[in-house]
């Protein structure tokens, strides 16, 4: 159904289409990027910045590829630290709903466990994104505090990741979070 592709400068033209595509879509519940984000230099920056953090294995940045190549989100892991990660993702407005996101989110979590050698992932949305929400609860993070993002009112959730099992090519085991809110 979906590919993910760890973050390349090639990919370069097709994320700023699909960042600029989507602005309006993704300013509905995240914080906006800012208007220098979307000029042509400003983006070619911050891919730069990203690839060097990419390279530093400070994080791992990739792309979503939909069934016929073409890039319908992201999925990111970022702050690597002592076995942890914060997960981002955005999925843009044309392959929402179509179970796009839980399948990458699946994916970069097999990929965490088994070739990123993480044992936990974090990720935080906000109280206005129930999709997001669905994603995270489907994909075993549990909710663990109430936080905000962006200055809006939000949740943080948490994922126990195990060590790989042989229930197929790069499945992970998931154990279950003690806690909450």
């Amino acid at each position: 159904m979906v590919t993910l592709e760890p973050l390349r400068a090639d990919h370069a033209d097709a994320l700023l289409a699909f960042e600029r595509e989507n602005r309006a879509y993704f300013a509905r519940t995240v914080p906006d990027r800012g208007d220098a984000f979307f000029t042509a230099a400003g983006f070619a920056a911050r891919l730069r910045a990203l690839l060097d953090e990419q390279h530093a294995r400070v994080c791992r940045f990739h792309v979503v590829l939909g069934e016929e190549g073409e890039l319908i989100g992201r999925v990111n892991l970022m702050d690597l630290v002592d076995g942890s990660a914060e997960l981002g993702y955005r999925i843009g407005e044309r392959a929402a709903g179509r179970g796009v996101a839980t399948a990458a989110v699946a994916q970069v979590c097999r990929l965490a466990a088994t070739d990123y050698g993480l044992t936990s992932l974090t990720a935080r949305t906000t109280l206005d994104n129930p999709a997001s929400m669905r994603v995270l609860a489907r994909s075993g993070f549990v909710r663990v505090e109430n936080t905000t993002v962006g200055g809006r009112p939000g949740v943080r959730y948490e994922l126990r990741l195990l060590d790989a099992t042989p229930d197929g090519p790069g499945a992970a085991t998931l154990a279950p979070f003690r806690g909450g809110i």
